[in-house]
């Protein structure tokens, strides 16, 4: 009886240690896909439709103010701004990721609207696509 006891108790324990695996690499995907220094995703809404896009890090300028912030204020700046349209896409190994579709241009308009847009899957860069 003491022996089924363990048993259980250590097939319980590796259930736990697989549901915390899992978990850990979700978290680690997550971190993954917003890592500094790479493409940051903004949703551009406008009256007639929204789109994501995206925009290397480097591009924003440095600065202490939020990315989109930045991006506001490049559009502002440099209007108009070409910058690459995303979408969820299958890459070579079938996972999802969000990977550039096109490039578009935007214009500086004062009905547009900049969000930050957050994702759980892994951003391409637009060279790797």
């Amino acid at each position: 009886m003491f022996s089924k006891l363990i048993r259980r108790h250590a097939a319980a324990g590796l259930y736990i240690a697989s549901v915390a695996a899992a978990t850990l690499s979700a978290v680690s995907l997550v971190a993954y896909a917003q890592e500094p220094g790479t493409v940051r995703l903004f949703k551009v809404v406008s009256p007639r439709d929204d789109i994501v896009v995206g925009i290397e890090s480097g591009q924003l300028g440095a600065g202490s103010a939020p990315d989109v912030q930045r991006f506001a204020a490049l559009l502002a700046d440099k209007s108009p701004v070409t910058v690459w349209q995303y979408a969820s896409q299958k890459d070579a190994g079938g996972a999802l990721v969000q990977a550039p579709l096109r490039q578009v241009a935007l214009f500086k308009n004062e009905l547009l609207r900049i969000e930050p847009y957050s994702t759980p899957l892994a951003i391409k860069a637009p060279a790797a696509k």
